[in-house]
């Protein structure tokens, strides 16, 4: 295998610059075939730097066309420079500018990372290393200055230009040209730089913040789709707002901008004031948007405006704290989202992600700390992990720590480390400091790679009235990681007692009880507690208040007593999918599901359906069976998806065959007439009639209700809904309404299209990956544009797991041959896809063999970049 060159970094080695760019003042001339970018850095030497310290600045691919300090050219032994470094020999001993000029083409630059051009627009995306690719520089989190930035580009060409903190100056350059000067007094990293040329359409508003001061607000986008902006311009006032109201953290500059452009690697980015987002996450228009789309812009809105106090405001030390930034602001929007909907709803909605991606990630070959201790491409590790579980690590904080103290720890991080690059250590510092907990065990979570597994044995002594919990606690070894430690684990419960109340205790000893919380530190603890009047029925681990997996030899009965009488709607969801995991882990194993059992799950998922008292979208929840992905988890090792896939077929309609007229009356009384909003309300009762539609059709009911459903849909919603359901299960009427789809509605807008192909790529059928190759074949299809790949080969290896692991390697190979083209175009789509391989070492010996060898093939025939030989090499470490 041939790669770039290979290097890998240690968080041990990390130290402080020898020089700081205390402010920098950039000069763009955009011109339609070269980008001239010229940078004069106010650079000065730390106190502690030894005379004759040589200053290396960071770059790549770039070309020097000349250098200066002060003014006065240099010599050419005053430094050296290649593509990736600029050296200055001996610099001076005291504050001095250096000045350079590069050439860009930002036209050629396909991996969309440092200045590209996209669909005409001038774009920038410089998170974690891009800005190394515009102009040389100290590239690192912790290298913080103040920007100025001057843009001329041709008036009609580039009639917007666009860059971070405030507009100071704009006018008439002479020659047809314009010119906008654009000034961030607040110091930040240059991974927080952007900049935008465009001729562009866009849609304003304002907010006035908590103190009365008026921001100006902008999202700008390609003309034609500006009535696409207005709900992501409502998302964006919503979340100011909340920020004001939970965490006190009003915005601080006068304009607040937002661009959505086709072409980006990311979901969004947070550069100060002047976020950029790919448009799949700004559009939306009931005609082309689902409810999971509304809802999607209205988190990644919030959570990149949240990323303005949490990430710019206070930033990153190294990369190695990117948890730090993403972690605690995941937490921030994934609270934003609960207010804004229906709390345990959204609970659910982030296990079940957690589930689906971050546990395997846990537990496979790309396991990693939270906080890693090296890595080789930092672009591989924003990961669920990073993201998803450091969310959880700052909840379990929260909740060990109380809503209040947890308020009082955030104002103090706010107040100690505004303007400054810190550490996960400062973090939970200041935690420790204003409430006197000891945090030092709790930091271990985010050293520590690995899904914690609790196991769980209760006893109840009737003749003395004592209740005995065991729990214990155990991390599997994990790459580079074989010893683990103990960790903090809070376990909110209750004991429900037999008439379905709270039960309580007179005392309780073994480990340490606050109220409705255990708190477990070591390896196992034995409680007991006293005074307990009657056998109670332990609920765990209520609002998942800790990242683990949980084994409990708990009964059918137990559990579904549970989903009747939990007050915690989270742990009632679990429970009805605890039923449906165990019965079909033992049908996939052999065993044959008991009639009686079936019984009591398909009863308790009847009453939740008639409850008054839960929402339609938590009803839609718990109707639905645990997918492929998360019994495969469960499983663990040897599994074969294509015998989980038909074992969970066969089960879906022996548990809602007897009862499809049920679920058919039940799905005609919630049609509704009214017009399209993509409130809670109605989205959740969207999400039950289209869950109720999904069980008709799999438990073998009329397919024509989803035909019907697709052809009369008002809204994309349905429709979606319904062409998902014929075309994953690949019915005889698949084809025929993929086709309509593409041709009605996929044609003209590329954010339907995507649609169109994750259905294409999802489809429960052999012929799958033939036309899937035809597709890519096409040459109409935008073959660089990240969200066409991802929507059809990411889907094809995340969402279709029978033929992608098909045991003749057929769709391993698919995927191998599809990276090793991408690659030299875009490494970041070419690695995150390659990422589904994480699963093959569990699975059965054939496929295992199969994937292993397609890998080993791509591994010997590819010329790689850093970021896809970094996967591939972790994916067949020993």
């Amino acid at each position: 295998m041939r790669t770039e060159t290979e290097h890998t970094i240690f968080l041990k080695d990390y130290a402080p610059s020898p020089y700081r760019i205390v402010a920098v003042d950039l000069d763009f001339d955009i011109f339609d075939k070269v980008t001239i970018a010229r940078a004069q850095l106010s650079i000065e030497p730390e106190a502690e730097t030894p005379p004759g310290t040589p200053l290396v600045l960071d770059g790549d691919g770039l070309s020097l066309s000349s250098v200066a300090i002060d003014g006065a050219p240099l010599m050419q032994s005053a430094y050296a420079s290649d593509a990736n470094s600029l050296t200055i020999v001996e610099p001076p001993q005291r504050r001095f500018v250096l000045e350079t000029e590069v050439h860009l083409d930002p036209a050629a630059n396909t991996k969309l990372m440092g200045l590209y051009r996209s669909n005409g627009v001038w774009c920038t995306q410089c998170e974690p290393e891009g800005f190394r690719r515009i102009t040389y520089y100290l590239d690192r989190p912790d290298c913080l200055a103040v920007f100025k930035v001057t843009l001329t580009a041709d008036a009609k060409l580039a009639p917007v230009l666009l860059s971070n903190g405030n507009l100071v100056r704009a006018g008439d350059a002479g020659d047809g040209r314009h010119f906008a000067v654009w000034q961030d007094l607040h110091p930040k990293p240059a991974y927080l730089f952007a900049m935008v040329a465009g001729d562009l359409g866009s849609i304003t508003d304002s907010f006035t913040t908590a103190s009365g001061k008026k921001v100006d607000l902008a999202i700008y986008c390609e003309h034609g789709k500006e009535s696409q902006c207005d709900w992501a311009m409502d998302s964006l006032k919503r979340s100011m707002a909340w920020d004001e109201r939970r965490f006190g953290r009003e915005y601080d500059l006068d304009i607040f901008n937002i661009v959505a452009v086709s072409d980006f690697n990311f979901g969004a980015m947070e550069n100060k004031g002047l976020n950029i987002f790919n448009d799949r996450l700004v559009f939306a228009q009931p005609e082309s948007a689902t409810d999971a789309n509304y809802a999607g812009i209205e988190r990644v809105i919030a959570h990149e405006y949240f990323h303005n106090w949490t990430g710019n405001r206070i930033t990153c030390r190294d990369w190695f704290q990117l948890c730090l930034k993403e972690g605690l602001t995941v937490y921030r929007d994934q609270e934003f989202s609960s207010d804004e909907r229906s709390r345990p709803v959204q609970r659910i909605h982030n296990v079940q992600g957690l589930r689906s991606a971050q546990f395997p990630e846990d537990s496979g070959p790309l396991a990693h700390a939270p906080r890693p201790d090296h890595y080789k491409e930092i672009n591989n590790f924003y990961t669920t992990t990073v993201y998803e579980k450091g969310a959880e690590i700052v909840r379990m904080l929260a909740t060990l720590l109380g809503e209040t103290a947890f308020r009082k720890g955030m104002d103090f991080y706010f107040e100690r480390h505004d303007g400054e690059a810190t550490t996960i250590e400062a973090f939970l510092a200041v935690f420790a400091d204003s409430s006197g907990m000891d945090l030092d065990q709790f930091k271990t979570w985010y050293l520590q790679a690995g899904t914690p597994q609790v196991s769980v044995r209760d006893a109840y002594d009737a003749e003395n009235q004592t209740y005995t919990l065991e729990l214990d606690q155990l991390t599997a070894a994990t790459p580079g990681q074989l010893e683990k430690s103990a960790l903090v684990i809070p376990i909110r419960f209750g004991l429900i007692g037999p008439n379905g109340s709270p039960m309580g205790w007179s005392s309780v000893s073994g480990a340490e009880v606050r109220d409705d919380m255990i708190v477990l530190r070591e390896d196992s603890a034995v409680l007991r507690f006293e005074g307990v009047a009657n056998r109670p029925v332990p609920s765990l681990f209520r609002e998942f208040s800790a990242p683990v997996q949980v084994h409990a030899d708990r009964s059918q009965d137990d559990l579904l007593f549970l989903a009747q009488h939990d007050s915690d709607p989270f742990n009632r969801w679990e429970a009805l999918q605890d039923v449906s995991s165990a019965l079909l882990i033992d049908a996939v194993d052999g065993k044959r599901w008991d009639d009686k059992a079936l019984d009591g799950l398909r009863q308790a998922a009847l009453q939740t359906l008639d409850s008054d008292t839960l929402d339609d979208a938590f009803k839609a929840l718990a109707l639905e069976i645990p997918d492929a992905s998360v019994l495969g988890q469960k499983i663990g090792k040897d599994i074969d998806p294509a015998r989980i896939h038909s074992t969970r077929k066969d089960f879906i309609a022996a548990l809602f065959g007897p009862v499809v007229g049920t679920l058919e009356t039940a799905y005609e009384a919630l049609t509704s007439n009214k017009p399209y909003a993509p409130d809670a309300a109605q989205a959740g009762q969207r999400a039950l009639r289209n869950q109720l539609l999904k069980l008709i059709v799999g438990a073998g009911g009329d397919d024509a209700l989803a035909v019907q459903q697709y052809s009369e849909a008002g809204n994309m919603t349905d429709r979606f809904a319904a062409l998902t359901i014929v075309g994953t299960e690949w019915t005889h009427d698949a084809a025929g309404l993929l086709a309509d789809f593409h041709t009605r509605f996929a044609t003209h807008d590329p954010l339907v299209l995507d649609k169109w192909l994750m259905i294409s790529a999802r489809a429960d059928d052999d012929g799958v990956i033939e036309r899937m190759q035809a597709i890519l074949a096409d040459p109409a299809f935008p073959k660089n544009n990240p969200n066409r790949l991802r929507s059809l080969v990411g889907s094809f290896v995340l969402s279709n797991p029978v033929q992608f692991t098909r045991a003749d390697g057929a769709g391993f190979r698919f995927v191998t041959g599809f990276v090793a083209d991408v690659d030299a175009r875009n490494p970041q789509v070419a690695a995150r896809v390659l990422t589904g391989f994480r699963i093959w070492p569990i699975l059965e010996p054939k496929r295992r063999e199969a994937a292993k060898a397609a890998l080993a093939d791509l591994q010997q025939s590819a010329s790689l970049s850093r970021n896809t030989a970094d996967i591939l090499g972790r994916m067949l470490a020993d």
